[in-house]
């Protein structure tokens, strides 16, 4: 079903481009319908590539989706065009039932509850574990705010919670550029999640780390799903398959297979794309 399309404030629109014409569609996320995340016949061209190719897609709600595929398959562009990065030439994107994505600018999409990890961490290295999850969280963060307020009870409570769920609870006084690899990985996670994301975008979490973090990894997410939703962009198929709950397959910009993974690792087109044409 697509989603319903009402008018409202022009305030997400993006500074320019065909995307920014008309009204934009915001207001509060709706999921009467459970979908959180719908893309129909979404196509990027760059320099005559077809990046993307009428791939069309949804995410349920509390989902947690694992996306693979070869390189160039388009697995970046279509986060950044569910993110506002990149405007698409056709076809549509919505968060739940009314938020049109592609009328919104980066930082309308954010604010209306999608948040994005790159692969390579960005936290901020030269304070404590703490004080990262601090800035982070939702609220009036403007410098003299920040420098004078003092946390309230229930504001520290949260952030006990997130050090204990994502194991560092004995780092938060620890410088952040001094954690290891995969701590910073979770830190970061945390971070976007202190921000209360609806959606939550992953660019292959787990590169880089060892195998206990990859482990440790793979229990958070089990952790977040259903609590949150997650889009996991991988390529370790061993760590997709102690998470995946319903893998998507991308090829040359659209959707080749769907489903549970050892169903969908027996489909003659995955074969063909994996083992080479």
């Amino acid at each position: 079903m697509t989603p319903s399309v009402a008018t409202s404030r022009t305030g997400d629109l993006a500074d320019s481009g065909p995307a920014a014409l008309g009204h934009v569609v915001t207001g509060e996320l709706d999921l009467s319908h459970r979908i959180i995340l719908y893309l129909d016949d979404i196509s990027v061209s760059f320099d005559g590539f077809k990046a993307l190719n009428k791939l069309s897609l949804s995410i349920d709600a509390g989902e947690l989706r694992c996306v693979i595929g070869p390189n160039g398959a388009g697995k970046t562009t279509m986060m950044d065009v569910v993110t506002g990065k990149t405007r698409p030439d056709s076809g549509k994107a919505f968060f739940g039932q009314t938020l049109d994505l592609t009328r919104m600018s980066e930082s309308g999409i954010a604010n209306a509850g999608i948040g994005r990890k790159f692969q390579k961490p960005t936290i901020f290295a030269d304070h404590t574990v703490f004080e990262n999850l601090e800035l982070a969280m939702k609220g009036d963060r403007r410098v003299r705010r920040t420098l004078f307020a003092k946390l309230a009870g229930d504001e520290r409570d949260r952030i006990d919670d997130m050090l204990r769920m994502i194991r560092l609870q004995d780092r938060a006084d620890r410088l952040a550029g001094l954690l290891s690899h995969g701590e910073k990985q979770w830190l970061e996670i945390a971070v976007l999640l202190m921000q209360q994301p609806k959606l939550l975008l992953l660019d292959e979490p787990v590169a880089g780390m060892t195998d206990d973090e990859t482990e440790r990894t793979a229990e958070l997410f089990l952790e977040l799903a259903g609590k949150h939703t997650l889009v996991v962009v991988e390529h370790d198929m061993a760590f997709i398959a102690k998470i995946a709950r319903k893998v998507t397959v991308l090829d040359e910009g659209h959707v080749i297979a769907e489903g549970p993974l050892d169903e969908v690792q027996q489909d003659p087109k995955v074969i063909e794309v994996y083992l080479g044409r």
